[in-house]
């Protein structure tokens, strides 16, 4: 980008680097301690400049206008290297077709259905653990989610072999995410251990999802999973393109949705158990709504209304530790922003974290208080865990679905003891998780004075 926009900038950015080595030592202080320099603030990462909106109603305009402010940008080029053009990452130019395409998929009454196979997942993990035993739930719950997710994208359950192997590659390619985001593209095509080893892992994952779909086609069966809901989706605008996706959308559209239906309802849950062991007051609450409405028995879909408490928390988790703290646009057309010029091909970060974390927004913000969700929700500008606008996530009644259902099937069990340092350091791995999160598992009596 030639053009320079007259806005401030953060001090400390390095020669060649910029406030790319700042970002990768403590992203959220960097993010953080932006709004101090201005409502626009211009970081650059290597030989590239990001407008940082720090302002939520810009930032709203900045979402709510997808043909100005597209999808684009560095973290958007390295997750397109892995999940293709799906949802998350194609143009405004593909995006509605896909959303018709996806949306039955998505329908309330077959996430229900998807209940299902979370709650029965979260119930028979949380039956196997033992008084005393110390898990890490960071590794214990993305295995966990990765599991849900396999499940409801491929019913039946893919060989034991298959599924560590998908789990193991799609790891690897989140860890690296970050990293590979802020490095400079060169370096990232140079054939070193790490990159040959990413380059392996994509393939393998993209393998796995291409012969799971040659077999679906050749069968011709609903299985009445996500897979056989996007062979058999029929878009009714066809104009716009083929009625149907082809294999390759198809497969961009499943490692989307395992990517978004795992590691971000994983990260939210380890930061919300976290949460509850920091707070036994708020713990304490939870046991009792949990104790009243499944009175001893497994949690179901149908429950889940009756746990507003545990709502409460999965929406004040969203709010202190939102899985995608940063995300970027890129503008397509001339235009301004808070009275400032954006030339075309400016590229525009927001970071729903920063926004979360706003003192004329929240209350004491860094406080975890799930009761301030009582009465008046905040202005949607205040809140945008699963983003805003035409590219809100489509699975969002999704991961609340299997957030609550887990938080229910665990603690009507459990309490857990965090023995990892009470502020642990986040992973930034694309998306917001903790590194590790040692906890003690303390058995607790039942509703209906039944044993484990």
């Amino acid at each position: 980008m030639s053009t320079v926009i007259p806005i401030a900038a953060p001090p400390r950015g390095m020669p060649l680097l910029g406030h790319a080595l700042s970002l990768l030592r403590d992203p959220l202080g960097v993010i953080t301690a932006l709004p101090a320099q201005g409502d626009l603030v211009r970081l650059r990462l290597g030989p590239r400049e990001i407008v940082v909106v720090c302002d939520p109603l810009l930032t709203r305009q900045v979402l709510m206008d997808d043909r100005t402010f597209d999808k684009g940008g560095a973290l958007f080029e390295r997750a397109a290297e892995v999940l293709g053009d799906g949802m998350v990452t194609c143009p405004h130019a593909r995006h509605r077709r896909q959303r018709r395409l996806a949306q039955p998929s998505f329908h309330p009454s077959r996430v229900s259905g998807f209940g299902e196979v979370m709650a029965d997942e979260f119930d028979t993990a949380s039956r196997s653990w033992h008084d005393g035993q110390i898990i890490d739930m960071s590794s214990e719950l993305a295995t966990l989610t990765l599991r849900i997710a396999v499940r409801t994208m491929f019913s039946a359950a893919l060989p034991p072999d298959a599924v560590r192997g998908l789990v193991t590659d799609f790891s690897y390619l989140v860890e690296s995410a970050m990293r590979r985001t802020l490095a400079p593209r060169s370096l990232t095509r140079i054939p070193t251990p790490g990159n040959r080893r990413y380059e392996r892992a994509r393939l393998r994952c993209r393998r796995v999802v291409g012969d799971l779909i040659a077999e679906r086609r050749a069968e011709g069966t609903d299985h009445g999973d996500l897979l056989s809901s996007l062979l058999l989706a029929q878009d009714p605008n066809s104009a716009e393109g083929p009625a149907a996706m082809s294999d390759q959308e198809v497969s961009d559209q499943v490692l989307t949705f395992f990517f978004a239906g795992s590691e971000t309802v994983a990260g939210v849950l380890v930061w919300a158990l976290s949460l509850l062991a920091r707070h036994p007051d708020v713990e304490a609450r939870l046991h009792t709504e949990v104790d009243a409405v499944l009175a001893g028995a497994p949690v179901t879909t149908a429950d889940v209304p009756r746990l507003e408490l545990t709502g409460r928390i999965v929406s004040e988790t969203l709010r202190l530790h939102p899985p995608a703290w940063l995300l970027s646009r890129v503008v397509t057309r001339d235009t301004e922003l808070g009275g400032v010029p954006m030339p075309a091909g400016t590229e525009i970060g927001f970071s729903p974290y920063l926004i979360h974390r706003r003192p004329d927004l929240y209350r004491d913000p860094d406080a975890f208080d799930p009761d301030r969700w009582l009465g008046t929700p905040p202005a949607r500008a205040a809140y945008i865990p699963f983003s805003s606008g035409a590219r809100m996530c489509i699975g969002d009644r999704f991961a609340l679905l299997e957030a609550g259902l887990a938080l229910a099937a665990i603690t009507s069990r459990w309490s857990l003891r965090q023995l990892t340092p009470h502020n642990p350091r986040p992973s930034m791995k694309g998306m917001l998780s903790p590194n590790e999160m040692r906890m003690r598992i303390v058995a607790r009596p039942r509703a209906d004075g039944g044993g484990r």
